[in-house]
């Protein structure tokens, strides 16, 4: 995978490190906000799909350089292709990137330092987990410019409450940290200096944890959101007999007897 480098900086628009099994991800567009330009799109899909089979990488966390997290789409890019296919190309693209975020093996943990609006809250709500800085905010903003945030509005209806979603879509609205900690769209809200520190504390404790019992947990997770009871029950039964079945849960339940931290077979 050949990065995308910006004219003005000569830096790449993607920016990947790995220390002790965290792939940090960093959208790097400061000056335009970090926003989710087509070439930015195409780098995380890459990416992602790469990380998808690299049994080194335990969690992803997806970053931001500059002020801000991610303002949502590169809207001048999108006013310089204004026709139909290319939206619906774009809209799809993106669409890919939230989609590929669920079914990646390794939970994904958004690190939100500045705002996060349209598209970048989409991206928050995608993650799996998010920590935000106190001094974050989130919107979909679309709305004051007479679009309705329709694709944000798929990820963010499934962390929060109808009524609270909609309230964001049809105002567009700033909340702030705390209130978007308080609706569900992140888990942890620190000061801004403690942000990184929070964070690894997040990333520790699942880099400890069975890597094989991690990835069918997230995927179970989300193919029994979408199911009635009795699927789910049934999708979560088969999940936990393969579970039982996986070596490290004879490991872990073998250490937890024997009062010791388990030794998993698969790192």
């Amino acid at each position: 995978m050949s990065a995308v480098l910006q004219a003005e900086t000569n830096e790449p628009i993607l920016l990947k490190s790995v220390a002790a099994g965290v792939a940090t991800l960093t959208l790097n567009r400061p000056g335009q906000f970090n926003s989710l330009s087509e070439e930015m799109l195409a780098e995380l899909q890459a990416t992602l799909d790469a990380i998808a089979a690299d049994a080194a990488v335990r969690v992803v966390v997806i970053a931001g350089a500059g002020k801000a997290f991610c303002a949502g789409h590169d809207l001048k890019q999108m006013r310089a292709n204004h026709s139909k296919e290319y939206m619906q190309q774009l809209f799809r693209r993106c669409g890919k990137v939230m989609t590929t975020i669920a079914g990646l093996p390794q939970p994904v943990v958004a690190r939100i330092h500045g705002i996060a609006t349209a598209a970048g809250c989409q991206l928050v709500a995608a993650c799996d987990l998010a920590v935000a800085a106190d001094v974050a905010r989130f919107a979909v903003s679309g709305i004051n410019v007479g679009l309705f945030c329709s694709t944000p509005a798929v990820a963010l209806s499934r962390n929060m409450g109808r009524k609270q979603a909609m309230e964001m879509l049809l105002t567009g609205d700033f909340i702030d940290a705390a209130e978007a900690q308080r609706r569900g769209l992140v888990n942890r809200v620190v000061p801004l200096e403690q942000l990184d520190a929070e964070l690894q504390k997040l990333t520790d404790s699942i880099c400890a944890k069975s890597a094989p019992a991690v990835a069918m947990g997230k995927q179970l997770f989300y193919r029994q959101l979408e199911m009635g009871l009795d699927g789910a029950y049934q999708l979560a039964v088969e999940t936990m007999a393969c579970n039982m079945m996986c070596e490290d849960a004879g490991a872990g339940i073998d250490a937890f007897m024997q009062k010791r931290k388990p030794e998993w077979v698969h790192r």
